[in-house]
């Protein structure tokens, strides 16, 4: 049974939030502004409320893969339910394995796994964004900040291993935005 809630939080992860928001505007969100399907280019393409909808739906759908794995498995399924859906949103069996960059998705994840870690996360992404006006430099930091709130608050060390292994998943799929980072072509927002 384990495994088939596996491959059901991988299903429910390659639901693709912003690609169905954008195809019920009668858009192709992957060939508009940075071509991605997740919440920030859904909320510079389509407007602010489809961008907090696609984000919803990306947060949510981590939350619940967490949940199967705890409610059909315990703590010891809940991590690779979680694993399993942000790799359907990063490579999504319905986009011909090509999708987002799992910081909407983890922020579901981790909401449930490690909520104040999620909190702290989401405080500094505040910051960062704030101070540099670059979501994808806000998401990154954010990021890599999970593992390292996990540890300050004491979680399991399967649980900071785990924190870490997305925070590196999610600098990975970032590649392109260091680049333009680095370059000075990086869109601001504002």
């Amino acid at each position: 049974m384990a495994f088939w809630i596996v491959v059901a939080s991988y299903l429910i992860g390659s639901i693709p939030a912003g690609y169905l928001l954008g195809r019920a505007r009668g858009v192709d969100i992957r060939q508009h502004g940075s071509g991605n399907i997740g919440a920030t280019n859904v909320w510079r393409t389509l407007g602010p409320v489809y961008g907090a909808v696609a984000l919803l739906g990306d947060a949510g759908k981590g939350a619940l893969a967490v949940w199967l794995g705890r409610h059909f498995g315990g703590h010891g399924l809940e991590l690779a339910t979680a694993l399993a859906a942000l790799a359907g949103h990063s490579w999504p069996v319905f986009l011909g394995f090509k999708g987002g960059k799992i910081i909407a998705t983890g922020l579901g994840v981790f909401l449930v796994l490690a909520p104040l870690a999620a909190l702290f996360a989401l405080g500094l992404w505040l910051v960062v964004v704030a101070l540099f006006r670059y979501v994808s430099l806000g998401s990154m930091v954010a990021a890599l900040s999970v593992p390292l709130w996990m540890f300050m608050l004491h979680q399991p060390a399967p649980y900071v291993a785990f924190g870490v292994l997305v925070a590196l998943i999610a600098v990975y799929k970032h590649r392109s935005n260091i680049k333009r980072l680095l370059e000075g072509t990086e869109p601001k927002i504002g």
